[in-house]
């Protein structure tokens, strides 16, 4: 628990995708008198490009390889998953519906991923142990034979269960939870930290503003760079996808010569009537908001080769085109706590890029952990 002889009373977080709003409610859980304020430009509901959060596939499928905080970031985020979806506490908050988590937009499912390479050079690896580290946490991989494998694949495991996302959903859970805690949200764009800060009394600010942390002028974290993404949305085929979706067991497919090549193709069958989204690519330092039609046909084709139950390309029933600017950042994501330029103590989380949600729970707790030495301390400083 937090210190007794100092308390943040004033606690504000800015940015409101899934990182922000994740920290914000592990903060109001761990201070309860205190007020806490979201301000961000963009909140859940909102499509704009330069609000990461919506166009994420997204699903549970760790890309670290760190033998280190990465790693624990998912673990911690995995095992939050699964218990708010069995009815559990965390940091104050649970489904209504054990077992099912509905209305977080969550469910258990399987994974089958697929690669064109040998394991050595997938890049899934640890360092040091050499293996899978989430082997047992997801319940087992079962690697399969050649016969199991696509065309050309040259490895490739079953995942028995790990968690997809109806991003939509689970975005607008995480902001009724913030109110339902008394957590504020105000909606404005202020151009620097210092601005904010003018405006909005604070004895404490997380900066969880992803790409936005590039253009703060008191941060300027020029480390950062978008990946761009681009997807699609389409309509549930009439085949389902297969596995036993009752028995939270439902196929994706992920197939790649690495885990994060430029041309991993991937089918993320979201739950609770969120349609299927086909995906994907990765473009560093790309800006763009226009959509580009023939890379859209490619992951139409390289889908249905992968997954037969959606059919022909030309009958896909397309509900929405997507394009999204993953917040990534040479060295990685940063977490840590700034002074010298506030008379407050400021806690970075930033530069998620690919994995926002499957590391959010993860990444809350590493701020709590930075909040609590911050004030436990008696100081501004680390």
């Amino acid at each position: 628990m937090a210190s007794s002889k100092k308390i943040p009373e004033n606690i504000t977080v800015l940015g409101a995708g899934v990182v922000g709003l994740s920290s914000a409610l592990v903060l109001a859980h761990t201070y309860p008198s205190a007020k806490i304020t979201v301000v961000a430009k963009h909140f859940p509901g909102d499509r704009s490009i330069e609000y990461a959060s919506p166009w994420a596939g997204a699903n549970w499928s760790s890309m670290a390889h760190d033998n280190g905080p990465l790693e624990k970031y998912d673990e911690v985020t995995f095992k939050r998953f699964g218990q708010l979806i069995d009815g559990e506490n965390v940091w104050g908050c649970k489904a209504v519906n054990k077992g099912e988590g509905n209305e977080i937009g969550l469910s258990r499912f399987g994974m089958l991923a697929a690669f064109d390479t040998p394991i050595e050079e997938t890049g899934i690896l640890s360092a040091d142990t050499n293996k899978v580290w989430y082997d047992q946490l997801v319940g087992g991989l079962r690697y399969l034979r050649k016969e199991e494998l696509p065309t050309d694949a040259v490895f490739g495991f079953d995942v028995p269960s790990t968690f997809r996302i109806n991003t939509a959903v689970y975005l607008y859970w995480l902001q009724a939870q913030a109110l339902s805690k008394g957590i504020n949200l105000v909606r404005r764009h202020y151009p620097s930290i210092t601005s904010l800060l003018a405006d909005i009394p604070s004895s404490l600010l997380i900066n969880a503003t992803g790409l936005g942390s590039l253009n703060l002028s008191d941060v300027k974290d020029v480390d950062l760079y978008p990946t761009r993404g681009q997807t699609l949305l389409v309509a549930e085929p009439k085949t389902p996808i297969p596995r036993m979706y009752e028995y939270g067991r439902l196929n994706k497919y992920l197939r790649s010569p690495k885990r994060i090549d430029p041309t991993t193709a991937y089918v993320f069958p979201r739950p609770l009537g969120g349609g299927v989204i086909l995906g994907g690519s990765r473009d560093d330092n790309n800006w763009s908001d226009e959509w580009d039609e023939e890379l859209g046909k490619d992951i139409m084709q390289r889908c249905c080769e992968l997954c037969p139950e959606l059919g022909r390309p030309e009958d896909l029933q397309v509900i929405s085109r997507n394009i999204g600017l993953r917040p990534s950042r040479k060295g990685g994501v940063r977490i840590e706590t700034e002074t010298g330029k506030w008379n407050v103590p400021i806690v970075h989380c930033y530069g998620h890029s690919g994995a926002g949600y499957q590391s959010s729970w993860g990444t809350a707790e590493r701020v709590l952990e930075l909040v609590l030495k911050a004030f436990d301390s008696g100081s501004s400083k680390l």
